[in-house]
């Protein structure tokens, strides 16, 4: 996403000439080169995918929409699988029309997870609950701290449902540390991602994440917190960003893995 205005075979290809040894990729663009297509692509160029992003919106009510999200869950977890990645990270969807009731919601995300798990396990995918930050609690996802993700994860196997932690949404919660040990001390930290927090947000603040280093994290600070745990997985950047998405691709992917180099490292 962080290079969206690449195709998939653009994209492949600037990751090996600028040797990035892994991808994150997300359902949409892979839809649209092919899901057969794109694995081949990818296996033939040696890369890993990290994850495939995203799964989630589990929060309708109504039983037809519930049955239509429960039904592209399991083929979001088909489609990791075909992709070769164990881990779908999931954005579990806001507050239903007219609904105040964020305990009600959270209850049915609850609920559907123990209806995908299953099906995850057969086919070896992990399931990366990833909280967002709370200004997106009412349309996009009702957890926003890695604490209320955990209590979520933690009726289901490690090896089944996990946290992501994105620095983006989660570096303002003072309890975030804590909750980066005991999900790393259980073995359930399934994505680590990065990106900035810059300042002023652009208007409704989706596209606002920043490049590392341009805004205020401290990205040296963070990986330590993960890599405490035990943790040795690999690190995704996922920015979402107009004035990147504006910008030739290949060039936007090179000056991301300087950052990662010079910022992370």
């Amino acid at each position: 996403m962080t290079v969206r205005q690449l195709s998939v075979p653009a994209l492949v290809d600037a990751c090996v000439r600028l040797a990035v040894p892994a991808v994150g990729l997300w359902r949409e663009p892979v839809a649209e080169h092919g899901l057969a297509a794109t694995a081949k692509l990818v296996r033939d160029a040696g890369l890993t995918v990290t994850s495939l992003c995203r799964g989630g919106f589990l929060t309708g009510t109504g039983s037809a929409e519930r049955a239509r999200a429960l039904a592209d869950n399991r083929a979001a977890i088909d489609e990791a699988a075909a992709l070769g990645t164990d881990t779908l990270v999931l954005v579990l969807g806001g507050l239903p029309a007219g609904s105040h009731d964020l305990v009600a919601a959270r209850a049915r995300i609850a609920e559907a997870l123990a209806l995908l798990v299953p099906h995850a396990a057969e086919r070896g995918v992990r399931l990366a609950i990833e909280p967002l930050h709370p200004m997106y609690a009412a349309d996009r996802c009702v957890v926003s701290t890695l604490d209320q993700a955990l209590a979520l994860a933690e009726p289901f196997p490690p090896a089944r449902v996990g946290v992501a932690v994105d620095t983006y949404h989660v570096w303002w919660d003072d309890r975030a540390p804590a909750a980066i040990a005991r999900a790393g001390a259980a073995g359930r930290i399934h994505s680590f991602q990065l990106a900035d927090w810059t300042t002023p947000l652009p208007a409704g603040a989706l596209t606002g994440r920043g490049q590392l280093g341009d805004g205020h994290l401290d990205f040296r600070a963070w990986r330590a917190l993960v890599e405490a745990t035990g943790w040795r997985g690999h690190i995704e950047v996922e920015l979402f960003n107009d004035g990147l998405w504006a910008r030739d691709g290949v060039a936007v992917l090179a000056e991301t893995a300087s950052r990662f180099a010079s910022e992370v490292f």
